[in-house]
């Protein structure tokens, strides 16, 4: 299946996620650039990270949000998310080892639909626009050395699961994301 199908077949669980996978749909369907960045909205992958116990997450502090965030980043023209969501943990942290844990019949974990404001990357003008947000659940080793990438972040931590809602300084993603995520994360502990 490739992601169209994922995100198709994804149930989702509230309306937030019901409403932007509607929205993810139609972009899909009607816009064939929503994979570059160059879309008003396009495509973007996270690496909610979490250990084998699924008791701690991996969070980076990102330069930009100037906040402690989840990992992940842009399509970029690759349409295959769970590998833009893997490579984005290894680029941004240094993890290697690291696997995909596809909780229900869908490989993905979560959608949201993110609003980003206008900001400078690397001195040049980016105007606001949206992502298009599919997360993956992602298991990895609390051993692996990690590293910072210093044009995206200043540090890497594993913390407890709570410890992301503490730490974000971004009133909607604590509240509506990274709760979210706690939850879902909480619930599949349970169910191991």
């Amino acid at each position: 299946m490739g992601i169209r199908e994922d995100i198709r077949t994804y149930v989702a669980c509230n309306e937030q996620e019901a409403v932007d996978k509607r929205a993810m749909m139609q972009a899909l369907d009607n816009d064939p650039t929503c994979f570059e960045r160059s879309a008003q909205a396009h495509m973007t992958a996270s690496a909610w990270t979490v250990d084998a116990r699924m008791r701690r997450v991996l969070a980076v502090y990102h330069n930009l949000y100037r906040s402690w965030s989840w990992i992940g980043g842009h399509a970029d023209g690759e349409r295959d998310l769970a590998a833009v969501a893997l490579r984005e943990l290894r680029e941004e942290t240094g993890i290697e080892h690291a696997r995909i844990v596809a909780p229900e019949a869908s490989p993905i974990f979560s959608l949201e639909t993110l609003a980003v404001n206008g900001h400078e990357k690397r001195g040049a003008y980016v105007a606001p626009h949206l992502h298009f947000n599919v997360t993956y659940l992602i298991v990895a080793d609390e051993n692996d050395a990690v590293r910072i990438k210093p044009d995206e972040n200043s540090a890497v931590r594993w913390i407890d699961l709570d410890e992301m809602t503490a730490l974000s300084s971004e009133p909607w993603m604590r509240e509506r994301v990274y709760r979210k995520l706690i939850d879902k994360t909480r619930a599949i502990a349970r169910r191991l």
